[in-house]
């Protein structure tokens, strides 16, 4: 099931567990998961796009693998908050993946992930070459960082 909310999302997951987060693109998936205890996020691989089920068959791999039991998309609103083409095709791909798998599914806005992610990577001194085999799943674990800490706020309140 979808979730717009946080606190809906965090109502429908079973706790303590591992989280996905995949930061969706045009041609690849940035893909992290999470410890079980919800704390932190770590970046796991990037997916190459292909079709639909070739993609959904890898992510379904990796819930399965890893015992996940919540999912997170990162949301690429406009700077303005509004929503393009980039959004309805995320908003599509995470409808057509809850036909497959019936874990609890959220959106985080991803609003500069990438550049945060760019930024560690620089100044870790990262080649240019490993950041272009990286960035997009280091920019997954922000997206999923972002959510497992306002988790953790919800938990608090």
């Amino acid at each position: 099931m979808i979730y717009e909310e946080a606190t809906d999302f965090a109502a429908a997951l079973r706790r303590p567990c591992p989280l996905i987060g995949l930061d969706f693109g045009t041609k690849t998936i940035g893909v992290a998961v999470s410890d079980g205890m919800m704390s932190v996020a770590t970046p796991l691989e990037t997916i190459r796009r292909k079709k639909f089920t070739e993609d959904a068959a890898r992510i379904q791999e990796i819930i399965a693998h890893r015992g996940i039991a919540g999912l997170v998309l990162g949301l690429p609103r406009n700077m303005d908050g509004s929503e393009g083409p980039r959004c309805q095709s995320t908003r599509a791909f995470a409808r057509n993946l809850s036909r497959l798998w019936d874990g609890p599914i959220t959106f985080w806005d991803e609003r500069l992930s990438t550049v945060a992610a760019e930024r560690a990577l620089l100044e870790a001194d990262t080649t240019r070459k490993r950041r272009a085999e990286v960035i997009d799943h280091v920019a997954a674990s922000y997206i999923l960082q972002g959510l497992l800490d306002r988790l953790r706020h919800i938990e608090a309140q």
